[in-house]
């Protein structure tokens, strides 16, 4: 009876210390959450690169995927920003790299009392403020717990829709199978004698647009990438720390996120400063011009489009000349 006393009695202390801590007007909080993101080289013709080669890009995207961020919080707000470091000479990743660092985003605003989100956004020399709503994420609790440093993680999971513009998980796209090949041989060996002719003709103008296809992907170089249109997002979170907030763009669970996968990317926190004795200011980002989620991406459209037709007009220029 005494054991069980002196317990419950720590627990108690520990759940009113806890209480008074978030009850404080000035409640802050900082966590570093570090980003991984797996590629699969197989996938993008790693089978036919030499280790050397495959190392060399895998240490580029290393580079270009795995990043510090902080997220610094209280009850209902938030900023969420990546710790910039000093890049090596040529760990650009080429250019990809180039086209990627065009897509980074500055800092990120949430607002959970009033489901703002907003976005610092740099594309192509161009500041854009880009605000909208906070995406409610529909969360179905597992009942899994795990020991996540010194916090007891509870796990959630639900699917989310992935921005078209989202690059951790983009893939090549996927051709036809070899059983679909093969129920269209068969399916021309049935052709009646009379529509053979019809079905050459037919054939030679599915050669010349697959050609002409070919030539389109050469001067398009996303013609062969995809992004799935959602993906399953698995999160653990604390409720030793009482604010529905996480990384990025994600919240809405009854504790602190410390650690979510979305597709191929995982974000860990690593560490987390309660109360620091000096406090950021928590504020929203007013430069730049305001638009929406939708009319961004019809921006960014926009100039790849133009881009496309840039390189894809060069292409033509140089079989004009031979």
């Amino acid at each position: 009876m005494k054991l069980f006393s002196i317990n419950a009695i720590f627990t108690c202390i520990s759940l009113f210390a806890t209480s008074l801590t978030f009850a404080q007007d000035d409640f802050q909080g900082v966590a570093t959450y570090m980003s991984k993101t797996t590629v699969d080289m197989d996938n993008w013709g790693g089978r036919e690169m030499s280790p050397e080669r495959k190392k060399m890009i895998m240490d580029r995207m290393k580079n270009m995927f795995e990043k510090t961020y902080i997220l610094t919080f209280n009850r209902t707000e938030s900023t969420y920003k990546e710790d910039e470091k000093l890049e090596a000479p040529g760990a650009g990743g080429g250019m990809m790299g180039g086209m990627m660092s065009s897509f980074t985003a500055g800092e990120q605003y949430k607002n959970i009392k009033e489901g703002k989100l907003i976005q610092d956004q740099e594309f192509f020399g161009k500041q854009f403020l880009i605000k909208d709503d906070l995406e409610k994420l529909e969360w179905k609790m597992t009942g899994e717990t795990r020991q996540i440093g010194q916090y007891t993680a509870m796990k959630a999971t639900a699917m989310k829709k992935v921005d078209e513009f989202d690059w951790t998980n983009m893939r090549r796209k996927r051709g036809e199978n070899d059983e679909d090949k093969k129920k269209e041989e068969e399916k021309k060996d049935r052709s009646v004698d009379a529509f053979e002719k019809t079905e050459e003709k037919a054939e030679e103008a599915k050669d010349s647009s697959v050609v002409a296809s070919n030539k389109e992907q050469a001067n398009d170089p996303m013609a062969n990438i995809e992004i799935p249109k959602e993906v399953e997002v698995v999160a653990w979170y604390t409720m030793q720390i009482p604010v529905n907030n996480g990384p990025g763009e994600f919240w809405g669970l009854p504790g602190l996120i410390l650690e979510v996968s979305s597709g191929r990317t995982t974000l860990l926190c690593s560490k987390i400063v309660m109360n620091p004795a000096e406090k950021n200011d928590i504020k929203m980002p007013t430069k730049g011009k305001e638009v929406t989620k939708k009319e961004y991406n019809d921006i960014v459209k926009n100039k790849m489009e133009e881009m496309r037709e840039m390189y894809g007009g060069r292409g033509r220029g140089r079989d004009g000349r031979r």
